[in-house]
């Protein structure tokens, strides 16, 4: 059956575009608010020295003993803050209550941040932005094991994903790229793919290395930085990784916004994205 898209004007300015939300961002009455759990990492074996926090989110009425999903969230705070752009756990709440995911635990990872002379420093661009799998490993060996205490995972990577927006979305393709027997599926907004040492690896990593089993939704802002430079241009090389994805056969839809490098476009399609992401993996949707 086709799908009838609604008439929306496109805005003559891109720079200063601003996207509504829409009701799956907002908490809704008839749906009960879901349980978030924060926990406290005092270190890493992946990355030492650094502490940071994590929070597990369920909603209502998942019971700990159904074998789940896991979804992934970088930057753990900035998507599940309920004032913010992303407002990742008031939309898996809405989702969940309509049957549109599978059984799905949500893990919220804040960066790391170490002590330097005294005072706190991010170690978020030396964790998203390396083109290794100490990441992947980290989420996979030190997270996942706190979760799986709680709640039961499958194992299956189709059944685990990853979201993550700037640097964030680094993370979360390397994560994708580098342990595909851990992830299956991920979620890239506005990444900062030009920006990763030595420039942009994965048009030519697509090219040329074997096909993961991987499914990627892939969000470019039109404006975003460098956007008509030849060098360092962020919004062209989103374009060159998802078409570099589509010409390897791989399952990916990229959309396209206007605005620059912000979170509000992603956080906006959060819900479509994670709707499409997890299509086909057992939900039952309830109008």
């Amino acid at each position: 059956m086709a799908t009838t898209i609604p008439h929306t004007p496109l805005p003559l300015s891109q720079d200063d575009v601003v996207y509504a939300h829409g009701p799956d961002s907002e908490r809704s009455p008839r749906v009960a608010a879901g349980r978030i759990e924060e926990l406290r990492l005092a270190d890493s074996r992946a990355f030492p020295g650094t502490t940071r926090t994590v929070w597990i989110h369920t909603p209502a009425g998942h019971s700990a003993d159904t074998e789940s999903a896991v979804m992934f969230f970088n930057d753990g705070w900035w998507y599940l803050d309920p004032e913010g752009d992303v407002r990742g756990g008031i939309v898996l709440d809405n989702l969940a209550a309509r049957g549109d995911l599978p059984p799905l635990v949500g893990v919220f990872v804040d960066p790391g941040t170490r002590e330097v002379d005294g005072a706190p420093v991010k170690n978020r661009n030396a964790e998203y932005d390396a083109l290794d799998d100490r990441y992947a490993g980290f989420l996979l060996e030190e997270v996942l094991p706190l979760v799986e205490r709680r709640h039961a995972v499958s194992s299956d990577p189709w059944l685990r994903g990853i979201c993550g927006g700037s640097s964030g979305g680094n993370a979360a393709m390397t994560a994708l790229w580098t342990r595909p027997d851990g992830f299956g599926r991920a979620i890239l907004f506005n990444t900062s793919f030009a920006q990763l040492p030595g420039g942009n690896p994965y048009p030519a990593l697509i090219a040329a290395e074997p096909r993961r089993d991987v499914r990627l939704f892939v969000q470019a802002a039109h404006r975003d930085l460098n956007w008509n430079e030849r060098d360092d241009n962020w919004f062209a090389e989103n374009l060159e990784t998802a078409a570099a994805l589509a010409r390897g056969g791989y399952d990916v839809r990229l959309v396209v916004g206007d605005g620059g490098h912000s979170p509000n476009h992603g956080g906006v399609l959060l819900p479509d994205a994670l709707r499409w992401l997890w299509s086909g993996t057992g939900a039952v949707h309830q109008d």
